[in-house]
């Protein structure tokens, strides 16, 4: 089994590999889902031959290209880009764009000469030298893609299944740069959806929600091939409602905080009733209203979607008044209470009687 390599600290990730055949049954497991088309570094032209590229009076050549997946596949019939650039560049440092097309196999008719083909297929491309003779016959082309298709989707806990609109994936290139970063190949990535690829590893980031549920994966694309892979998330959907009594109405104009069994905060919000997706683990709800504060901790279980109600009556603590830290003012003797404070009673002093010795001998105090 291909697909998935460890990854320290991303989680569980499962990962369904299936190989269509070289070929036909390849492109055809690429049509039946939606489909990241070419990057936006390329540019979108209709097929075209740049005037003024060929020289005066050159014989214009037909030169047939086609593209495949692998060596042995089929040729692309559709979703191709073909771009062919002179080899000089021009003044802005740039190769000239001499002309391009899109669809499958493509024809171009090129002076004898040097060039530069691209095609790319969605993320995968490749690009080779083109020498047109001036005479004989002209070879068809034939570029090898050297490519795959990537099908993402994530799953809550075991079984349970997230909402498209609630999950994201980005795909980065498996290669840390010197700055310890990955190249981004593609960001924002929806559920079933292929993307088409290059063949090699690459860097999955899975995000359910927009708080802390993220998981990281390594996944392999092989030429030819669809992989599908679903991840699993260790996370589940809470929404939080501050209420007077269990299972009352929520309470409107409360500010929401979330913070971690270590204090930190991972989410905030202002609502009567707000939802977060939060990973698996333990948590404290702090809500307030009206000048109040209310907690309460409760567990995250992954795949196990829930309501947490914080009570009115589980008001924060004020944090105990220190007796010994008290500062008692002195005041004079005989001065006045302020208006409304009674007097503290004074205890009398004691008696001859009760100073004196007891037991009846003749102990003096003198």
């Amino acid at each position: 089994m291909f697909g998935i390599s460890p990854f320290a600290r991303i989680g569980l990730v499962i990962a369904l590999m299936v190989l269509m055949p070289h070929g036909a049954g390849a492109q055809n497991a690429f049509k039946e889902f939606k489909q990241l088309e070419s990057t936006s570094k390329m540019p979108k032209l209709n097929a075209f031959i740049a005037p003024g590229t060929a020289p005066e009076g050159a014989k214009l050549r037909d030169v047939p290209l086609e593209a495949k997946l692998t060596t042995d596949g089929a040729p692309i019939e559709e979703g191709l880009s073909w771009y062919v650039f002179s080899p000089i560049a021009g003044t802005d440092g740039k190769l000239p764009l001499i002309a391009s097309a899109k669809g499958g196999p493509a024809a171009f008719q090129l002076a004898p000469g040097d060039y530069f083909v691209n095609v790319s297929f969605g993320r995968a491309g490749v690009t080779k030298k083109l020498t047109v003779p001036a005479d004989g016959a002209v070879d068809k082309q034939v570029m090898v893609l050297d490519a795959g298709g990537l099908l993402l989707n994530a799953v809550s806990g075991t079984d349970a299944r997230i909402r498209p609109d609630q999950l994201s994936f980005s795909i980065y290139s498996s290669e840390v740069r010197e700055d310890g970063e990955r190249g981004l190949v593609v960001a924002d990535v929806s559920p079933n959806t292929v993307v088409r690829l290059n063949a090699g590893t690459y860097h999955i980031v899975s995000e359910y929600g927009s708080v802390n549920a993220v998981i990281r994966a390594d996944i392999q694309v092989e030429a030819g091939k669809l992989t599908e892979a679903t991840i699993q998330h260790r996370a589940a959907q809470v929404t939080f409602k501050l209420v007077s009594d269990a299972g009352g109405e929520a309470i409107a104009d409360t500010a929401w905080s979330i913070l971690t069994a270590a204090g930190d905060s991972v989410g905030e919000s202002v609502s009567a009733f707000p939802t977060m997706v939060l990973a698996e683990g333990g948590y404290s709800a702090v809500a307030r209203n009206k000048d109040k504060i209310y907690q309460r901790d409760f567990t995250v279980v992954a795949g196990r979607n829930t309501d947490v109600e914080v009570l009115m009556k589980d008001q924060q603590p004020q944090p105990p008044v220190n007796d010994a830290a008290r500062t008692v003012q002195q005041v004079p003797v005989g001065t006045p209470p302020p208006p409304g404070v009674q007097p503290a009673p004074v205890a009398p002093l004691p008696s001859y009687e009760q100073l004196a010795p007891q037991g009846g001998d003749d102990t003096s105090l003198d």
